[in-house]
């Protein structure tokens, strides 16, 4: 790519249970015009999510303008492709052959935060690199179902640690001083996500 100036890879285990059900690599480039993030994986519980590829785009102000997965949920082919600009996005999905369209719109600065994915989670600890002083009140598109708004807040003990309160779900985001994300910990859904 073009301008592209720093590159960084790394590996996710994910445990559901204490049990290890699956990992995650992913490889997050800083360029000139902003940042890419690319992941594959799998995971087997507690659902099961064969991740060919991820791709998100984004500007160098962290909001995103392209989106790509390909992969199989719960034994469905599923492919996904989305564009976004200013707050519009324009989705594009294959589900077991069949296309569909949908445009919808989103605050302009929306987080994407696929389900049952969390190397996304990233671009949060990449944007706040153990500076967010206070609480925020945020908002993420769950691609391509809805938009929730979440807050986010440091932790007492640790600016380097992020809580997530999205309603009733809480989650831990543990980072370093380059952003990197060391950590995630969902405690009521029993899932901890490590750093190798």
């Amino acid at each position: 790519m073009a301008g592209e100036s720093a590159s960084e890879q790394g590996l996710l285990s994910i445990y559901f249970r204490d049990e290890k059900v699956g990992y995650e690599e992913y490889i997050w480039t800083s360029y000139a015009e902003g940042y890419t993030l690319q992941v594959r994986g799998r995971i087997d519980k507690p659902v099961p999510l064969i991740l060919d590829k991820l791709i998100i785009r984004l500007n160098k102000n962290f909001i995103p303008i392209e989106y790509y997965f390909k992969g199989t949920i719960s034994g469905f082919e599923q492919e996904i492709s989305s564009s976004i600009e200013d707050g519009f996005v324009d989705n594009r999905i294959y589900i077991a052959g069949q296309e569909q369209k949908a445009s919808v719109r989103i605050k302009r600065d929306a987080f994407l935060l696929p389900n049952s994915i969390f190397s996304p989670y990233m671009v949060l600890s990449k944007k706040y690199v153990c500076s967010l002083e206070e609480k925020i009140d945020l908002s993420a598109y769950i691609i391509p179902q809805l938009e929730e708004l979440f807050s986010l807040e440091p932790a007492e003990d640790s600016a380097c640690s992020l809580i997530i309160q999205f309603n009733t779900t809480f989650i831990e985001l543990e980072t370093d001083r380059t952003g990197s994300l060391k950590a995630l910990f969902i405690p009521s859904q029993k899932i901890k996500v490590i750093h190798n």
